[in-house]
């Protein structure tokens, strides 16, 4: 039984004890009048003032296309505010601008916000529009949390004022359908990376292995975090389930079993329809089941359809979501997954890490981006860059000096450096330096989302969601783990660029504290998460 909704915020639903369903509502492109009201407001009015929906979900310009941004709905919408959840993502925003757009929506009384990095734009007038990516999820989700903490700011006069604290439910997602262990790792770190940031629950991206679903919750509790955790659902089609195969929509994914199964039901008198409905509430019925929070409806344009589901989903009895458990597995070939499995629920073991997994990080392999300028970085970083050697107090003192009299000496410095990190790394000349913390390798140079804090979910097998080159993150984890240090490589304080320093020495930067690895030491958001599962856990699986 669907419980009651009436005078129950989406913060007590999903930290309380019941099951609740969501429903996405996404936006158009183009305007709407009184005399030409928007289907979108329209649908979204019916499933507010419906008790079988818990919360609605407003979306922030998916796939990265032009729609009308969630604010429209929002000043529209007319419904509790409480019950509303706001997707804010960095595709199109600089860090003010999302910073304005979190105190509007503070001041409208809206607190719930889901911190996205956001999808690549697709399309624009006259052009593919250029992103801004100048925060991603991360270090949108440490702003967020500052702003609840009391932000201080510098005042007219230059003493420090702090900002009214908000109350923002910090919300953020996670990709487990990654299908090598060099891409799906990094999504987990980043995940437990957020949560240190201040993210307080969880959404999934979509797939349809009810297994990889389990493997967050399995992720969560072995950290001991109790982090509420919100299950996806896509309505599927068939004209959907090629998009999503054909990997044409970033981050999800639907294997070729699946793909068959829904093209042999779209055959059908009634186009599949039975059987994608049933598939969606045969998902629901499963994070029922395991302990999720809530269900998340999305793909359907109308209200009839979102009830249909919930009701069928009502309608299973307690434990008919195990079979369906086992039944909605479709992976992809080599499949890879950090819980081993279990043999009588199909899903994954509690506690029992893949033995392969914990095996190969005592013996890492070798990886092909495990290159001699890799090595080379290490050494040089290790000889000058670390604080208490002998070269970093040499290094310091020259820069200490150079700075108290610019001149030629430190011009020339700047373009040797800038030089020979082009060579090796393509520098961009920045002047806040991000080697270090991405495997040596320059994320504005070699991530299409300038992405410092972590992988975005919009990879494929390794590659950019673009296509064209390989994930920095993917390169970054295979070279990090050779060394035995994969597991902490997203721990720490997240990364904040500062533009101010661009087009200056990185070098001089670093040695006299003023890029983001001086800042970051300071930052109130800056709990190191947990490092991956415990080694013991070994001997918990054999």
């Amino acid at each position: 039984m669907v419980p009651p909704k009436e005078g129950v915020s989406f913060r007590e639903m999903i930290t309380g004890n019941r099951f609740y369903y969501g429903a996405e509502l996404v936006t158009t492109r183009g305007f709407a009048t009184a005399a030409q009201p928007s289907k979108n407001l329209q649908l979204a009015q019916t499933l507010c003032n419906d008790p079988r929906i818990g919360w609605v979900s407003l979306t922030d310009n998916p796939g990265g296309n032009v729609m009308l941004p969630p604010d429209w709905l929002t000043e529209n919408l007319g419904a509790n505010k409480s019950q509303v959840v706001i997707h804010l993502t960095c595709k199109d925003r600089n860090r003010n601008a999302l910073e304005a757009a979190a105190w509007k929506y503070a001041s409208d009384g809206f607190e719930n916000l889901v911190a996205m990095t956001g999808d690549y734009p697709r399309s624009g007038f006259g052009g593919t529009a250029a992103p801004v990516f100048d925060l991603d999820s991360v270090s949108l989700v440490a702003l967020l949390r500052a702003m609840n903490d009391g932000m201080p700011v510098p005042g007219r006069r230059g003493e420090t004022t702090v900002l009214p604290k908000t109350n923002f439910f910090i919300g953020c997602c996670v990709s487990p359908f990654k299908r090598h262990e060099r891409e799906l790792m990094p999504q987990y770190f980043k995940l437990l990376r957020k949560i240190a940031c201040g993210a307080q629950f969880v959404y999934t991206q979509l797939g349809y292995d009810m297994r990889k679903f389990h493997e967050v919750k399995l992720l969560l509790a072995s950290h001991q975090l109790n982090v509420p955790v919100i299950g996806n659902v896509y309505l599927l089609n068939r004209t959907v389930a090629e998009m999503f195969h054909r990997r044409e929509i970033p981050g999800c994914v639907v294997s070729d079993k699946l793909l068959e199964l829904a093209q042999k039901y779209a055959a059908g008198p009634d186009k599949g329809r039975a059987f994608f409905q049933e598939l969606a509430a045969k998902q629901l019925a499963v994070f029922k089941g395991l302990g999720f929070n809530g269900g998340y409806l999305g793909g359907i344009a109308k209200a009839e359809t979102f009830f249909e589901i919930i009701e069928k989903a009502e309608s299973y009895g307690e434990n008919d979501w195990r079979e369906f458990a086992k039944e909605i597995q479709f992976p992809q070939p080599d499949e890879f997954y950090l819980f081993e499995r279990d043999p009588q629920t199909g899903l994954g073991a509690p506690n029992q890490i893949n033995r392969d997994y914990l095996r190969s990080l005592a013996q890492p392999p070798k990886s092909k981006h495990v290159t001699l300028n890799y090595r080379l970085s290490r050494v040089i970083h290790h000889l000058f860059f670390e604080p208490g050697t002998r070269g970093f107090n040499l290094m310091k003192r020259l820069y200490l000096r150079l700075d108290r009299k610019p001149g030629a000496i430190a011009r020339g410095l700047h373009a040797v450096e800038h030089l020979s990190k082009f060579v090796m790394y393509g520098c961009r000349d920045c002047g806040d330096c991000s080697l270090p913390d991405c495997g040596y390798m320059c994320p504005l140079a070699s991530c299409s989302k300038t992405g410092g804090n972590g992988p975005c979910g919009g990879s494929v097998d390794g590659r950019c969601e673009l296509d064209d080159k390989e994930c920095i993150w993917a390169r970054a984890y295979e070279r990090l783990k050779y060394f035995k240090e994969a597991e902490g490589m997203l721990s720490g304080p997240p990364v904040f660029y500062n533009a101010q320093l661009r087009g200056t020495s990185g070098w001089a930067n670093f040695f006299l504290g003023r890029n983001h690895h001086a800042a970051g030491k300071e930052t109130p958001a800056a709990t190191s998460p947990p490092t991956a599962p415990e080694r013991k856990n070994a001997n918990e699986g054999n």
